[in-house]
């Protein structure tokens, strides 16, 4: 499952959001995902988790499809969800952790998904302008839990100016998508934030791991 090849091949269709995927989800386990924000000052927005049998989400290096910049620049996961609806074949589920997670919080979301395939998960952090968590494609445990250190990529789709007018949330209260707007054009491990614009560094940059994810088999 590669985004950007799919829809360059075959189109995207838009169906309907919040359909979940049960192809294979009848002969599937149950898994917790517990996600803590280890950042100091970022938010997390809406947490999509999804599981699936092959593929990436995305690839490193290439440019983030409309759907990737869209959670990158706003936090709304709703067209990536529908995107993934057309990966029936493939998607086991897809859950949503909702609202804002906060520095220092935890949460955890019950997902299915069948031992030994992949886990992926995707949202923004806010304030920034086009920063993610991009949990991609790793191994859901055969038994037990996993423990993995989520990193925060740049989707490449926003120039990263840090002025609250281009940024959403409650810090800045900008716009979220700039769909006109070029950035640096791929995807690549997001560099923090450097107090050139209105946000401080001291209070909103962070260290990678940004997230520690735990995956347990129940």
């Amino acid at each position: 499952m590669n985004l950007s090849v799919y829809k360059r091949a075959f189109g995207v269709t838009s169906l309907a959001l919040g359909v979940l995927f049960c192809t294979s989800a009848s002969f599937a386990d149950t898994y917790e995902v517990t996600i803590k924000n280890v950042t100091a000052g970022q938010a997390f927005t809406p947490r999509l988790a999804i599981t699936h049998t092959e593929g990436k989400i995305f690839m490193l290096g290439e440019p983030a499809i409309e759907e990737l910049a869209i959670i990158a620049e706003g936090g709304d996961i709703a067209p990536m969800m529908a995107v993934l609806e057309g990966f029936g074949d493939v998607v086991t589920d897809m859950q949503v952790g909702a609202g804002l997670l906060m520095p220092g919080a935890s949460e955890t979301i019950t997902i299915e998904g069948n031992p030994g395939s992949s886990f992926s998960l995707l949202n923004m952090l806010i304030p920034t302008n086009d920063a993610f968590i991009g949990v991609n494609a790793i191994a859901l445990p055969e038994s037990g839990s996993i423990t993995y250190r989520a990193t925060v990529y740049d989707a490449g789709s926003e120039i990263n100016d840090e002025l609250c007018s281009n940024i959403p949330g409650p810090v800045c209260g900008g716009e979220g998508g700039s769909p006109g707007e070029d950035g640096e054009g791929y995807i690549y491990v997001h560099s923090g934030i450097h107090g050139i614009g209105d946000l401080a560094a001291e209070t909103y940059d962070w260290n990678n791991p940004a997230a520690i994810i735990t995956i347990t088999k129940i």
